[in-house]
């Protein structure tokens, strides 16, 4: 049978942009009648209301859209935002993706479809296999998917040959009972989404304070006297912080926006469910918006620093808190002396904010002592992420402003339980306490050497040196960089396996034999041998609770993520060490195999089933800082491009109808797109500058270590960006990130700061 030719990219086909005002206020009546188009379209009356006065509610569902805290005191009319409804509707949707499904649409037709028409298939209801030369997957018994699977890894000549990725949207007991399986299998190999979003969050934050979260907590936000929020757009991709936002505003906080986009869910909020708000204008929330340059972040900081300095050195005492600096830290004076090797003059031109503005926010710092600082991917996917969140972490030292209520570090992540499958194991290397404690409990020495994160799992499969690809959760295709050499290493695999909702790209660029095995989602009942369970989460504050579903499943073939674990365990292992059929009749007992190997899970079974969940340990927060107690001030350097005349710094963003790699539609409200994605947006003078106008279409081009890599068919959008800069959606434009530039450190893909060419078609 002929070889199918499949795409492993977005379409590049015009579509029928239409550029609109956007809107200037986010969230109110649009986002309440957006949602309510969603649930009409999706799901069922009765789905609508099990799920949604369910959703983020004590006991209740843990919302998959993001990983912000939920209030104690929770709005009985719903506690949910817009995108939150969008993705419970996705997955509540009552479309399905069915065995017949799957027998009409060849995966060659299917690679031609966007990845929202993919993604609105429906839910897949059976295990599906395709096998060599096959043109379309078809039904498979689940113990024969298990023993498939097993069979390849058994006849691997080294673990080390098999990767295992992690989607953050993966419960605690899945994470934990995965990285066991995974351990006594013999590898490392477990990269997950952090490696391409808070990877270099959580090594500065290691580095300096000792512990790789944020030290706030919810509260702090509502007692706060300054909060800065760099690199982050949380009215598309955490909405739920703007009611924090706003409830700070309220208390007379005042908020910097450090962005080069002007962001709508940074400029005014509408509360839904305040009627003074809907009535009225709602709360502005950014006091200063600082627009800089893409990737000057560090420059920014470090001319605020010296700034502060220089009010230090003439009233000492003032501005910084000596007697922190002094008790509970290191490196100061080191801090001091690189300093002074900066100009502000030569600082404020890398950045590009004018000196009035910065002058202003350095004043409000100086006079600030509850300081919370908060940051998202903007700041993390750069070359030198590590060093601009360093960076941050100077400043709330300088001003003793971690640690305290209503101050400290805020990184804010995006999967819900993105920092939990963390703590729990998930991770290319070893926690010192799996390493003695996996031993211990099940009498396996666990792997010492280092696996492969993202970036070099790609790498490793493209060069056939990994030949299984197993995914637990995710799209993996469309959230990774280099999309081509993506697919080659994917396509080179003996087996791709992937645990999934819904169909999506990565389903139809597979290794010689594919697998798709359906998962229950997070609003569906889980019923196993003793009865209904939970599973439970970390969301970015470090709170731990527990999250339920209320719907029944789609197909009576869905398995739970921790019985999809374990039967592929049961098939891979002869022996007794580890009990995988009790553990899944009653997940009680993998929080109780938590407690004994993961520090901080104290009587879990206990605690988790506290309304509100409980705080894991946090030394930062305490002000235990490091072995010694004392956090590290770190000496960074500033970012250097060296842009030729024709060629552009780009940060590729999401749009208002997106979560990660999901399309929800393709709209942009606050961006003033309808009915497309494939857009460039480009300061005018820029659009000028290059003989184009709006409308026009124009191919993206990066050229790294002489590849040339193509983005076609882009619509431009002149917007409010500072020159030199460019902005786009991914995954679209992730076929220009190359796989092998990435963080310092964090090795984290450089999706923020990509250097292009733009050409006309």
């Amino acid at each position: 049978m002929a070889k199918q030719e499949i795409n492993p990219l977005t379409p590049d086909k015009k579509e029928d942009i239409k550029l609109v005002s956007p809107t200037m206020t986010a969230a109110g009546v649009k986002a309440l009648t957006k949602s309510l188009e969603h649930m009409r379209n999706e799901m069922t009356a009765s789905s609508c209301t099990k799920t949604l006065f369910s959703l983020n509610q004590k006991g209740g569902i843990d919302c998959p859209g993001c990983a912000w805290p939920d209030p104690d005191d929770r709005s009985a009319l719903g506690e949910y935002c817009e995108n939150g409804v969008k993705a419970i509707a996705e997955e509540a949707t009552k479309k399905k993706a069915d065995p017949d499904f799957f027998a009409k649409h060849s995966v060659a037709d299917m690679s031609t479809w966007s990845d929202y028409e993919i993604g609105k298939s429906g839910r897949i209801t059976h295990p599906m296999v395709l096998r060599s030369g096959d043109t379309h997957y078809s039904t498979i018994d689940w113990n024969e998917a298990f023993t498939l699977i097993a069979d390849q890894l058994k006849n691997l000549p080294s673990p080390n040959e098999a990767i295992f990725y992690t989607s953050g949207r993966t419960s605690n007991e899945a994470a934990f009972l995965y990285q066991l399986m995974v351990r006594k299998y013999g590898t490392n190999n477990l990269p997950d989404c952090s490696n391409m979003c808070h990877e270099a969050s959580g090594v500065a934050l290691s580095n300096t304070v000792g512990i790789g979260k944020g030290s706030v907590r919810l509260e702090d936000f509502y007692i706060a006297d300054l909060i800065l929020v760099i690199g982050q757009n949380p009215g598309t991709n955490h909405p739920r912080m703007l009611t924090a936002l706003s409830k700070a505003k309220e208390n007379n906080a005042k908020i910097i926006t450090v962005n080069p986009l002007t962001e709508t869910g940074l400029l005014t909020f509408k509360h839904p469910q305040k009627m003074s708000h809907m009535l009225g204008g709602g709360v502005k929330l950014t006091d200063l918006y600082l627009n800089l340059n893409i990737n000057t972040d560090a420059a920014l900081l470090k001319c605020m620093l010296k700034m502060l300095l220089v009010k230090e050195e003439a009233s000492p005492g003032t501005v910084f808190d000596l007697e922190f600096i002094s008790d509970r830290t290191t490196g100061y004076d080191d801090l001091v002396k690189d300093l002074k090797n900066y100009e502000i003059d030569v600082l404020l031109d890398k950045c590009g904010v004018e000196r009035e503005k910065v002058e202003t926010a350095v004043d409000w710092i100086a006079s600030s002592k509850k300081i919370i600082i908060c940051w998202a991917m903007g700041i993390t996917q750069h070359e030198n992420s590590v060093s601009i969140i360093q960076e941050i972490v100077n400043l709330l030292l300088a001003k003793g402003s971690i640690g305290i209520p209503g101050g400290g570090t805020c990184p804010v992540r995006g999967h819900s339980n993105v920092q939990g499958d963390r703590t729990v194991g998930i991770w290319e290397k070893i926690h010192d306490h799996l390493k003695v404690n996996l031993k211990k409990n099940y009498g396996f020495q666990p792997p010492l050497e280092e696996g492969y994160n993202v970036v070099r799992a790609i790498d490793a499969m493209a060069k056939q040196k990994a030949k299984v690809f197993f995914a637990m959760g995710g799209n993996f295709l469309s959230a990774t960089p280099d999309t081509n050499y993506t697919a080659k290493g994917l396509q080179t695999c003996d087996l791709t396996v992937h645990v999934s909702t819904k169909p999506n790209r990565s389903h139809l660029v597979h290794g010689k034999t594919a697998l798709i095995l359906p998962c229950l989602g997070r609003t569906e009942i889980d019923v196993q041998e003793s009865g209904e369970q939970f599973v439970s989460v970390e969301n970015s504050m470090g709170i731990v609770h527990s999250s339920q579903g209320t719907l029944d499943p789609k197909s009576s073939e869905l398995k739970s993520e921790p019985a999809i674990i374990a039967g592929l365990a049961s098939a891979l292992f002869d022996d007794e060490q580890v009990d995988w059929k009790g553990m899944i009749g009653n997940y009680d007992l993998i929080r109780d195999a938590i407690e004994i190997n993961v520090p901080g899970f104290d009587e879990y079974n206990k605690r988790v089933r506290n309304p509100e969940g409980f705080y894991l340990p946090n030394s930062a927060r305490d002000r235990t800082f490091n072995e010694d107690g004392k956090a590290k001030f770190t000496v960074n350097g500033l970012s250097q491009h060296n842009l030729a005349d024709d060629e552009y710094l780009m940060m590729t963003v999401r749009s208002h109808d997106q979560y990660n790699t999901t399309i929800y539609g393709l709209d942009d409200r606050y961006r003033g797109i309808e009915n497309g994605r494939r857009v460039l947006f480009m300061n005018p003078k820029d659009v000028k500058k290059d003989g184009l106008k709006k409308g026009d279409y124009v191919d993206i081009s990066s050229h790294y270590d002489g590849q040339e890599r193509i983005a076609k068919s882009f619509m431009v959008v002149p917007y409010d960006i500072p020159e030199g800069n460019l902005a786009t959606y991914f995954p679209e434009t992730n076929v220009l990130v190359p796989y092998d530039r990435y963080g310092k450190k964090s090795q984290t893909p450089i999706s923020k700061s990509i250097v292009v060419k733009v050409e006309k078609k």
